[in-house]
């Protein structure tokens, strides 16, 4: 049964097609939750004739999670996003429906969006990879241009220490894992500050950009290369924040080293040839991989009370749960510790 104290639970059927009906758009009843855990996600039929209804038969109307962002920064997310579009890089953006891309109905926030389908890449072929290299470098020119100015950072306190502090203040662990979870994530968090970039950034020449910031596979989609605007494109912006370039790379990594540096090569292969890289980047990796490991699990536990996570996510919390984080946080301390990455 839905939790009717979660605010998500307003979401029926006639409010997403009320929502849709404020903006003067008529959808002809068929509706379709699409998959998401952080916001509401909804495909939805227009009736023909119609205003859109010609250019748009189908859009998806995103219901953003209340207390998540502020309205400054999800019109910055959208800003980003037409930014990119406008530059012809290939993020499915918001629509502009009544001179505006971010609406409110019944207490909710919402954008609408066109349609538009794919499948994952293929992460294991070269040219998939030098093909989304050559994407990222695109969506990075852009990103370069200006700072964010509401949006944070991926950055040592936000995605490390708050992070770590708010599990063990909220006593998220069990007893008998809690201690041995707070002794290695201390560890690895001191790790992380080791390096200039999180620890010292006053003392780092790197550059910070706007980026996806949660790019992985799950996050693009591919459209054959013989279809109009085929190759790869992101089909959301919702996490959108600063960083180094390399944390829209690393997460399509995978496999053993040598094939994390083959994987790595083929994107800077596509990357390079469009923008220059800093490959002092590649020693920030492993501390991005050990930063996530961290904000995940705050991340899951902070969401917990909202139904659609225990059904999803039902072995978080467990002491086996922890004790994996525990063993790959270990893992972390071992990798940070090696020789970067090569292309």
């Amino acid at each position: 049964m839905p939790d009717a104290t979660h605010p998500f639970s307003a979401l029926t059927p006639d409010f997403v097609l009320d929502a849709l009906g404020s903006l003067g758009l008529l959808g002809d009843g068929r509706l379709m939750a699409l998959n998401s855990y952080e916001n509401r996600v909804y495909l939805a039929h227009l009736e023909p004739g119609t205003p859109m209804a010609d250019a748009h038969p189908a859009v998806v109307l995103k219901f953003y999670r209340p207390g998540r962002w502020s309205v400054q920064q999800i019109e910055e997310e959208h800003a980003f996003s037409l930014e990119l579009i406008a530059s012809e890089v290939p993020v499915v953006g918001p629509l502009f429906i009544n001179e505006r891309t971010l609406h409110e109905y019944g207490g909710f926030h919402f954008s609408v969006s066109p349609r538009r389908g794919g499948r994952a890449p293929e992460l294991g072929d070269a040219e998939t990879l030098e093909w989304i290299g050559r994407f990222m470098a695109r969506l990075h020119l852009v990103g370069a241009r200006a700072p964010f100015a509401h949006r944070p950072a991926v950055d040592l306190a936000s995605h490390g220490t708050h992070a770590r502090d708010w599990l063990l203040a909220n006593n998220c662990l069990p007893l008998e894992v809690e201690r041995e979870w707070a002794e290695v994530s201390a560890q690895a968090l001191e790790a992380i500050a080791g390096f200039d970039y999180f620890g010292r950034p006053q003392d780092s020449d790197i550059t910070t950009l706007r980026l996806h910031a949660d790019c992985h596979a799950g996050n693009i989609l591919w459209t054959p290369a013989e279809q109009p605007g085929g190759g790869p494109h992101f089909v959301d912006m919702d996490d959108c924040r600063s960083g180094p370039a390399v944390q829209d790379l690393w997460m399509l990594l995978s496999g053993e080293r040598a094939e994390r540096q083959q994987q790595l090569g083929a994107l800077m292969d596509g990357y390079e040839q469009m923008r220059q890289f800093d490959r002092r980047e590649f020693a920030l990796i492993e501390p991005l991989r050990t930063l996530r490991f961290i904000h995940y699990s705050a991340w899951l536990a902070r969401r917990w009370e909202d139904p659609a996570f225990p059904a999803a996510f039902g072995s978080f919390g467990t002491p086996d749960y922890w004790r994996g984080q525990i063993h790959a946080l270990t893992e972390q301390l071992e990798a940070m510790q090696e020789p970067p990455l090569v292309a």
